[in-house]
């Protein structure tokens, strides 16, 4: 009869002692929790990019070169400083993850190969990435959160509704990441990431809608401005902050955002997969 007992009590244990993590999302916090370890010790190294220099751009873009602009070239007779804020939230957004998608990517495969070790123990590839992704966001949501009290405080968001640029920094951010993570990881030398630079990130951070309305741009550029992440971003931004954003408007913006994500996760788990699995 002991013996009997001790097996019985023996089962439960043996069926939960295998080492791995109970569950994919614990997995992936386990993942988010040691880079949240690694960036308390060195967030000075992010902390100019990320949260000083946003705010160095709106004093001198929107206080600076705002002050030769008159309201009345601006669509709802907004300050220049008003106009830019939630835009620059979004922009800065996708900034602040830039070196994360790229350079920090080709580091944990290539350089320290970080990810080598972490898929040694039960945490999967897949599990992995998304650990990535949701880092990403954090990060972004951490920038948004202190660019969004300095904007307030120097009067250039005065509505209560502009917090919800916050949370579509974060997206658009994130549903820019995903893609071009995948394609870092496939990558065993950082050469192409200029090429990404300049016919990428610039152009999304430039042309499309941030510093000026996009109908000033020529006609025939408009196509390539309604793809690119930012300007969704940048379009739900002004809305919540400024109203006047239809409903079927908002949901064709989220549903890019949320489309292009999905497939650039879809395409970054398989590609993490094939890279660290042998």
């Amino acid at each position: 009869m002991a013996a009997d007992t001790t097996r019985a009590d023996a089962a439960p244990l043996a069926q939960t002692a295998t080492g791995r993590p109970s569950g994919d999302v614990r997995a992936v916090l386990i993942y988010v929790e040691s880079r949240w370890v690694w960036y308390r010790r060195n967030w000075r190294a992010t902390a100019v990019s990320a949260f000083v220099l946003p705010v160095l751009f709106l004093l001198s873009m929107g206080f600076g070169l705002g002050s030769q602009i008159t309201p009345d070239q601006l669509p709802g007779g907004l300050t220049y400083p008003q106009f830019l804020a939630p835009a620059l939230l979004v922009v800065m957004g996708l900034q602040a993850i830039v070196h994360e998608s790229t350079y920090q990517v080709i580091d944990v495969f290539k350089w320290s190969k970080r990810h080598h070790a972490v898929v040694a123990s039960p945490i999967t590839p897949a599990q992995v990435f998304l650990g990535t992704m949701l880092w990403n966001a954090l990060l972004v949501l951490m920038a948004g959160v202190f660019f969004l009290v300095s904007a307030t405080l120097l009067g250039a968001l005065t509505s209560p509704a502009a917090a919800l640029a916050v949370p579509v920094s974060v997206l658009t951010s994130t549903a820019y990441s995903a893609p071009i993570t995948a394609f870092s990881a496939t990558r065993d030398k950082a050469d192409s990431f200029s090429t990404v630079f300049r016919l990428i990130v610039m152009p999304m951070t430039l042309f499309t809608g941030a510093f000026f309305p996009v109908e000033q741009l020529p006609d025939w550029l408009l196509p390539l401005v309604w793809i690119a992440p930012t300007w969704h971003g940048v379009e739900l931004a002004r809305g919540a902050a400024f109203g006047g954003l239809g409903a079927l408007a908002t949901l064709g913006h989220v549903a890019f955002l949320v489309a292009l994500l999905a497939v650039g996760t879809l395409i970054g788990t398989r590609v993490y997969r094939r890279r660290l699995v042998p």
